[in-house]
């Protein structure tokens, strides 16, 4: 996850020199983008039911991804 102290922020301000936007550099951007997809995948997981790491293993196995 971003640290926002690192995320070298640039403001845009407005004639009363209000914020009013953010300037990051892409890569930034992009970062704070998967931190915010992954946020949101697992909030709609969040009801799912767990397995165990075991069965997890087994399901793989079977699935002939392991």
């Amino acid at each position: 996850m971003v640290d926002l102290k690192q995320l070298d922020i640039q403001y845009v301000t407005n004639q009363s020199g209000e914020k009013t936007a953010v300037i990051l550099s892409l890569a930034n951007f992009q970062t704070l983008v998967e931190d915010l997809t992954d946020l949101a995948v697992a909030a709609e997981r969040q009801d799912e039911p767990a397995i165990s790491h075991q069965e997890l293993l087994d399901e793989m196995k079977q699935d002939g991804l392991l």
